[in-house]
């Protein structure tokens, strides 16, 4: 008597193609401002008011510290005296356009995506066939073959 033969085969075949043209897209970063001062040995005054650092003026969203003065307490004696003040970006009143050089400290703009031969074709014979389109263009083709014996 003969024995059985037992065997479950599968055969998988898949084949994709993607095609993607990117939008255009603007990056910014807005940078705030920001203002320090130290020192020791000095007297400070905004010009109006003795021992006094200006609060400063806000335009646009951007912040401007008042002048600064200091005089040394004790002529000739040692004394250190700091500022420091970076500036901010203005608030933007409308959204960044492509390709344009808005006022912000770090800006990436990138132009849409161009077709023009963008193109993908898979056979019935599974021959595949990719064709590169413009600048921001994305064409992805993939055949997966699968074989499971058990």
């Amino acid at each position: 008597m003969a024995t059985p033969v037992r065997a479950d085969i599968t055969h998988k075949l898949s084949s994709s193609i993607q095609l993607q043209v990117n939008a255009a897209a603007t990056q910014v970063e807005r940078i705030g401002s920001s203002f320090s001062i130290t020192g020791s040995g000095v007297d400070t005054t905004d010009g109006n008011t003795a021992s006094t650092i200006s609060a400063g003026t806000i335009t646009s969203g951007v912040y401007s510290p008042g002048t600064i003065a200091a005089t040394q307490d004790v002529p000739g004696a040692s004394f250190s005296f700091s500022q420091q003040y970076t500036q901010a970006d203005a608030v933007a009143t409308s959204a960044p356009t492509v390709g344009t050089v808005g006022n912000f400290s770090t800006q990436v703009s990138t132009a849409a995506g161009t077709k023009d031969t963008l193109a993908g074709t898979i056979t019935s014979a599974g021959v595949m066939t990719v064709t590169a389109g413009g600048a921001g263009t994305v064409a992805t083709g993939q055949h997966v073959t699968e074989l499971s014996i058990q």
